[in-house]
């Protein structure tokens, strides 16, 4: 046991590490992490309060609510204390972090500008005045592209689960089953046995519970979410995923899902049809399995990310069914994958202008769809690893198109 708690703080300290070279880096004397994922990542606790991490030295969590939870769950990983007052907020960092807030120099804080709502960035700014301010997003979501090999356990496990969810759907599902029957049997599969009920996203106003479940005209019913099906739904109220269509005979069912274990995505996508797909989609289910294995085969370190995203343009070009790829019209998104870990949508993202080159610990999702309004939707995602020599797929579910 003691050695185990050594490790876990030890990889804490690593995360903080790996930010606190960025910030040196950028000249950045201190950042503050507000949002629940990143509170979870640099202090295994998802307490409301702000993490502060100097440049150099400790860092120190300040909680408002819980703290009592929160110094147990952070188990000695970092520094747990109360907040207290906002008023004095600015005067006790002071005195706790002299060489940040050092006399006759104005300190460069960075906070999360991408996630944070303004008031709360209005709260800070008059708690800790004197200082300059900047966004400091997109350093933490670079150290958290990198996954570690107990987070990547953990979407391992993930896997696995959803794995079971659609061998139990497929086994269940019915002609004239409603598109959100068959998404309850997954959910119910799942949360039962350990799935969080929510997959968490980054972008703002995007949501997602489970995934997106849907059959023939329902699934290319265009919606608000960045992603190539966007799904009926329920209502004007939750405009995406699964609605009250039932499932017909020879028309694609698209079933993109994961779960989310201790707090880490899988993320998978099958396509199922009860009888047989007509020439034309089954044409696009086949280029979608052959995009995804000519990216396959590209994804080793040093591969740059816009590249595999402009290589699988060209093949859906050829095979003439550009104008169906990653959805319709104006509808059509800019990705074919993106990365994943405590959110749905991290770094890298597999688009147009991210030059990052894959490293190891990158853990992506690939996914070459082809929507047809009217018709359906049909395609095929899997999860990644990108190791030293290649890739570790870690989607384990079967692949080809599912006949039930």
């Amino acid at each position: 046991m003691k050695e185990y708690m050594e490790e876990y703080i030890k990889e804490y300290i690593s995360r903080h590490q790996r930010l606190q070279k960025k910030m040196i880096d950028q000249h950045i004397d201190a950042i503050i992490i507000t949002q629940n994922v990143d509170l979870y990542y640099f202090t295994a606790s998802m307490q409301t309060g702000f993490l502060f991490i100097p440049s150099v030295g400790e860092a120190v969590y300040y909680v408002r609510r819980s703290l009592q939870r929160a110094q147990e769950e952070t188990t000695k990983a970092v520094e747990v204390v109360e907040l207290g007052s906002m008023k004095s907020f600015g005067e006790r960092l002071s005195n706790q972090f002299p060489q940040v807030f050092r006399q006759d120099v104005k300190p460069m804080i960075a906070t999360e500008f991408d996630v944070l709502p303004v008031q709360v960035f209005r709260r800070l700014e008059s708690a800790i005045p004197g200082c300059d301010w900047a966004d400091g997003s997109l350093m933490v979501r670079e150290v958290r592209m990198i996954k570690s090999a107990t987070e990547v356990a953990k979407i391992k496990e993930a896997a696995q689960l959803i794995d079971l969810a659609l061998e139990h759907a497929i086994t269940n599902v019915k002609e004239g089953m409603r598109d959100v029957e068959l998404m309850s049997l997954i959910e119910t599969y799942v949360r039962e046995r350990g799935h969080l009920g929510l997959m968490r996203m980054r972008g703002y106003n995007q949501e997602i519970i489970t995934g997106m479940v849907g059959s023939g005209v329902a699934a290319a019913v265009p919606t608000y979410f960045d992603g190539p099906a966007g799904g009926q739904g329920l209502s004007a109220a939750s405009p995406q995923s699964a609605g009250h269509k039932r499932i017909a005979r020879n028309e694609p069912v698209i079933i993109d899902i994961g779960c989310c274990v201790e707090g880490y995505v899988i993320d998978q996508t099958r396509t199922l049809v009860i009888g047989e797909l007509n020439e034309e989609i089954m044409q696009a289910y086949e280029v979608s399995e052959s995009i995804l294995h000519a990216t396959e085969g590209l994804l080793k370190p040093g591969t740059i990310c816009e590249s595999l995203y402009i290589n699988a343009l060209e093949m859906a070009e050829q095979a003439g069914l550009s104008k169906h790829f990653m959805g319709h019209g104006s509808d059509q998104v800019k990705f074919l994958g993106h990365g994943i870990g405590l959110e749905i949508d991290e770094l890298p993202v597999l688009a147009k202008g991210f030059k990052y080159p894959l490293e190891a610990g990158m853990v992506i999702a690939i996914e070459p769809k082809f929507t047809y309004p009217g018709v359906g939707v049909v395609g095929i995602e899997n999860s990644y690893l990108i190791t030293d020599t290649g890739f570790e797929k870690l989607t384990c579910s079967r692949e080809g198109l599912i006949k039930a």
